[in-house]
């Protein structure tokens, strides 16, 4: 039986990790995680918010992700949202999904992310 998601990797190309560092810590609000020595020597980066860890590996023939993306939950979708533009980070929202307010973004190598929180569903 599955207990939880433990993580969801990204790509990314050699050489990112500052931009990567930057938008996942500054702009998404994020922790780095430091990554065994081992892994470590093979570049990329990990992140957590509570429970949810995204990991982030180098791959040298490197293409974004532009349909397969993570779902991230967030509290209070629109000043998240507001949070992002105001670092300069792309917002598309999109209201197709019932039950719920997201929003599409991409990191700064193209990868897609979703961001959505539940909301009450209209009688």
């Amino acid at each position: 039986m599955i207990a939880a998601l433990e993580h969801i990797q990204l790509a990314a190309p050699p050489g990112s990790e500052p931009l990567l560092r930057s938008y996942y810590v500054e702009i998404l609000g994020m922790t780095e995680l430091r990554k065994p020595p081992v892994l470590a020597a093979r570049g990329g980066c990990w992140f957590a918010s509570g429970a949810a860890q995204l990991h982030i590996g180098i791959d040298d023939d490197f293409r974004p992700a532009k349909k397969a993306h993570p779902g991230i939950r967030v509290d209070n979708v629109h000043p998240f949202a507001k949070r992002l533009t105001e670092r300069g980070a792309k917002v598309v929202w999109d209201y197709d999904l019932p039950g719920h307010e997201r929003f599409f973004s991409e990191d700064p190598v193209g990868n897609r992310l979703e961001f959505l929180q539940p909301v009450a569903m209209r009688p």
